[in-house]
């Protein structure tokens, strides 16, 4: 059994409410729930978590050294402001890949450019919630593999 970590930004804990034409209207608590069912049913652990203070996501990045098999993050707006966020995931020394409920590249330009993915092994944009489902999936079939 290994642990896995997922990771969401700013604004997302009003996923469901907040621009349902662009998000949808499932909620944060639907990709917990939809994640938790993923790596329970191959053995694993999942640490979930939102937050909008850019620190802590750091903290939780830190947290994972050494514990997690690797990092699924929506930094949010954080994409594309945060060197810190991206500091702290180049000192994790397991896969990462970045999420976004939405098309990051058919929205406004200053969403087109990506901090997160010059560490991320892969980024998912555009599929809704179910990108998170896709790239834990993902992680936990590379774990197994590697393992």
């Amino acid at each position: 059994m290994s642990l896995f970590t997922i990771l969401n930004g700013p604004n997302l804990n009003l996923l469901g409410q907040r621009q349902p034409e662009i998000y949808g209207y499932e909620t944060l608590a639907d990709v917990e729930a939809d994640c938790r069912a993923i790596a329970e049913a191959a053995g694993h652990e999942l640490f979930f978590a939102q937050s909008n203070r850019e620190y802590e996501l750091i903290d939780w990045i830190h947290e994972a050294r050494g514990k997690s098999a690797g990092i699924v993050i929506n930094p949010g707006a954080f994409t594309h402001t945060s060197v810190a966020i991206l500091d702290a995931l180049n000192a994790f020394e397991a896969p990462v890949i970045e999420v976004h409920i939405s098309n990051i590249h058919k929205r406004e330009v200053f969403r087109h450019h990506s901090y997160v993915s010059t560490r991320a092994e892969g980024v998912i944009a555009g599929l809704g919630i179910e990108g998170y489902g896709v790239a834990l999936s993902h992680l936990i079939n590379r774990f197994s593999r590697s393992s």
